[in-house]
């Protein structure tokens, strides 16, 4: 079982209209900052073979629950969830609120449209840089023709049992998406905790936070700093077109597929991943972004 690293600081903070959110901190409290954002119906804790690697201890990683995930808040009112504002907006707060100078934003899955309402409406100028794992540019109806009729075909990416108040269809549902979400399978134990902390974000929410269409394009092609586009080779959740477009879009995107990965190539392969993320993060620390 993966072992929980412990935090070195844990906050409650105000979010955009005031949602609480929480948010931990990792490794170095001096170091460069790097602030990432899970995917949907997870947590912070999904990061926690970066939060606990040796080669990333220099670095001050920040992770924080979305809105309606994990410890933070949970407005039931559908507004809470639409459009740029709230996501972008609560980004923006933890840059603020914990004094981030510069840090490289990392996304993974939904993580990466929150990074994308960020952009659209901050831009990049106050980051190093960005990182887009098994994400992409686009969200709903504007993803590529070709993904968005292989998701369709795949039940378990689909989910619609996560979105239902029967706990049974729920759970049932949660398990096969979470299983959809990795080449590499996690052990009994840490499947179990994802199990967990998936189970806390409601079925309302997950409805009212995955069901958005954006295009995010322009904002990606606005960036003047570099993007680490990381994609799994055996992705099932963002399919290769989802990949390709975020490696075309971002304009200093700098591409790498692992080979042994699904959705969750930080998790699957977290050697080659945190090695990867060192070097990228160090590089940019070191030219100022």
């Amino acid at each position: 079982m993966t072992t929980l690293p412990a935090p070195f600081a844990s906050h409650r903070i105000a979010g955009h209209g005031g949602i609480e959110l929480a948010v931990s901190e990792y490794g170095a409290p001096d170091g460069p900052p790097l602030l990432f954002v899970h995917g949907w119906s997870q947590s912070h804790l999904s990061f926690a073979r970066q939060f606990a690697a040796p080669e990333l201890s220099r670095f001050r990683m920040v992770g924080f629950d979305l809105r309606g995930h994990g410890a933070s808040g949970k407005p039931t009112d559908a507004a809470a969830y639409e459009g740029s504002e709230p996501w972008g907006g609560d980004i923006a707060a933890v840059i603020d609120s914990l004094g981030l100078t510069r840090p490289l934003l990392l996304g993974w899955s939904m993580g990466g449209k929150a990074l994308c309402d960020y952009l659209a409406l901050h831009g990049d100028a106050a980051l190093s840089g960005t990182a887009m794992i098994g994400t992409g540019p686009t969200s709903g109806k504007f993803i590529p023709e070709e993904a968005r009729a292989l998701r369709a075909g795949d039940s378990a990416v689909v989910a619609r049992g996560m979105l239902s108040p029967d706990l049974g269809e729920n759970l049932t549902a949660t398990e096969a998406f979470l299983h959809a979400c990795f080449h590499q399978q996690p052990t009994p134990e840490d499947f179990a905790l994802m199990m967990g902390f998936n189970m806390m974000c409601p079925p309302g929410i997950r409805a009212a936070s995955r069901q958005r269409h954006a295009d995010y394009r322009p904002a990606a092609r606005a960036t003047a700093h570099p993007c680490l586009v990381v994609w799994g080779a055996h992705e099932r959740v963002m399919p290769r077109p989802i990949f390709e477009e975020c490696a075309a879009e971002f304009a200093h995107a700098e591409p790498h597929v692992f080979e042994a990965s699904g959705h969750a190539p930080f998790w699957e392969e977290p050697a080659r991943f945190n090695s990867l993320l060192a070097e990228f993060a160090g590089r940019l620390d070191r030219s100022g972004g």
